[in-house]
Order: C-alpha cells, then structure tokens, then sequence
C-alpha cells in the first residue's frame, strides 16, 4: 500500500507564497512521475504542474513563471512552491505520483489534498 500526504495549504493573501509538500510512503520502489492537479469551486479538475523521474517539468499556462515544482527521491516528497499567488489560484491542491511498489505493481496514488485559499 502507497499512501500521498500533502501539507502545507492555507490562507495567503494575493501576492503572496505558498510551498506544497507531498510525502510519499509505503512499499515503494520507484516513483515515476509525480504531479499537482487542483479543483477549484464549480471547475474540473486541472493539471498543475509535473515532474518525470528525469526531473522534466512541465506547467499549466496559468501558472508558467511564478510554480515550481521540484523533487526530493531520496525523500520520495514532491514540492510546489507558488509565488505571486492570485485569487483564481484558490482551489484544493492534489498531488498525485505514478508509484511501482516493491511487489511490482504499478499504481496510480492520489492525496487526499490541500486547500489553497488566496484573498484579494
């Protein structure tokens, strides 16, 4: 069993910075790809940022120049630090990583998420 575990949300007002963490644990082997998606209000959900296990990013438009999404592997933990944080940025944060367990499964592993609110 793998488990997400993200921290680091709260309130910000715009302008300001957050950093998101997610921790990941369990029978791991290899951790591939690992993402942030987020919901906002009334919205689907949308890809924020990913990382390969190259560390290759890429990011949402909305986004572009002011996220970065990093990784720690030898603390299988993914990063996102959002600076110049806007209102429409508020949403609940999602990390998600495509896991190979220590029995070979491959598995795609969700959080259970962080809420970013940003006031104006």
């Amino acid at each position: 069993q793998v488990q997400l575990v993200e921290s680091g949300g709260g309130l910000v007002q715009a302008g300001g910075s957050l950093r998101l963490s997610c921790a990941a644990s369990g029978s791991i082997l290899k951790i591939n790809t690992m993402a942030w998606y987020r919901r906002a209000p009334g919205k689907q959900r949308e890809l924020v940022a990913r990382i390969t296990s190259g560390e290759l990013t890429n990011y949402a438009d909305s986004v572009k120049g002011r996220f970065t999404i990093s990784r720690d592997n030898a603390k299988n933990t993914v990063y996102l630090q959002m600076n110049s944080l806007k209102p429409e940025d508020t949403a609940a944060y999602y990390c998600n990583a495509d896991v190979v367990t220590t029995s070979l499964r491959y598995l795609e592993v969700w959080g259970q998420g962080t809420l970013v609110t940003v006031s104006s």
